[in-house]
């Protein structure tokens, strides 16, 4: 089964994330330069802090605790120390441009916990061969909001539906390193509808993804997600759908892969022509 993500700095979230089937809890610390790449789109910038990990990790006792750090800076030391002193079972270090600076990253990091570069710059995507040969690297993920503004395209999911994410997922699974890319919507939700992500994701094999916001419609209690629909119940169909989509035959798996391509076309021609009245 794919891994499930779910953003959240608040413990009883977490908790109640686990219990819903959420293999990951994902703290994201990420600031840096945030605002500037993304304040114009309608994008969620966390507010999490170091302080919250070792709270969210004293509730979890399965899923895995997931930080997302700051872009390399002279205070990348410290947060990962503070980090893995929290409980932190892994580290994704965010919008480099190098493999000198993952693996500047992995010397900080000592093999402690597991790595995970998010590739959200062409630089990096360019740079995947050599990167994928750093020590301490456990798997790889695909940042496709921040990789389409790198690359200057016009809608998020271009580079998936152009064959891009595919031709690095070729050379990440011929490494044999897992991986995941991107966020995804409920089912039936979406400007891409959460089960045509997820076609996309089951075809290329891929082993994690982000639950969007639409998933916990920014709650800040497990009263106010149990009322928008319940986290359980979405999870559910997510997995339902997982399932069904590994039966597919040739025929629907590329009848699907069309079928994201003619969404993600339309939405960029919309987007153009807004852009020019």
């Amino acid at each position: 089964m794919i891994k499930l993500m779910f953003i959240t700095n608040n413990p009883d979230l977490a908790e109640y994330a686990e219990c819903c089937g959420v293999a990951r809890i994902f703290i994201d610390l990420e600031v840096m330069g945030k605002s500037e790449r993304q304040g114009h789109l309608d994008t969620l910038i966390s507010q999490h802090s170091l302080a919250d990990i070792s709270m969210v990790k004293s509730k979890l006792k399965k899923s895995q605790l997931l930080v997302r750090v700051n872009p390399l800076h002279s205070g990348t030391r410290q947060e990962v120390e503070t980090a893995i002193a929290g409980g932190a079972d892994l580290l994704m270090l965010p919008m480099f441009r190098t493999v000198r600076d993952v693996q500047i990253f992995s010397d900080y990091v000592d093999g402690r916990v597991g790595i995970i570069p998010l590739i959200e710059t062409f630089d990096a995507a360019q740079s995947l061969q050599s990167l994928l040969k750093v020590k301490g690297i456990s798997e790889i993920f695909i940042g496709l909001n921040d990789l389409h503004l790198d690359m200057k395209l016009d809608f998020i999911f271009e580079t998936l539906a152009n064959g891009f994410i595919e031709g690095l997922v070729n050379t990440i699974k011929k490494a044999g390193f897992n991986f995941g890319f991107g966020g995804i919507a409920r089912v039936g939700e979406g400007v891409i509808p959460g089960e045509c992500v997820l076609a996309e994701h089951v075809r290329l094999s891929s082993s994690s993804v982000i639950l969007s916001r639409t998933f916990h419609r920014q709650s800040t209690s497990v009263k106010a997600l149990k009322s928008t629909g319940g986290l359980k119940q979405e999870i559910e169909k997510l997995r339902y759908e997982e399932e069904r989509l590994k039966k597919r035959d040739k025929k629907k798996i590329e009848d699907d892969k069309l079928r994201l391509k003619n969404i993600v076309r339309e939405c960029v021609e919309r987007r153009k022509r807004e852009k020019s009245i």
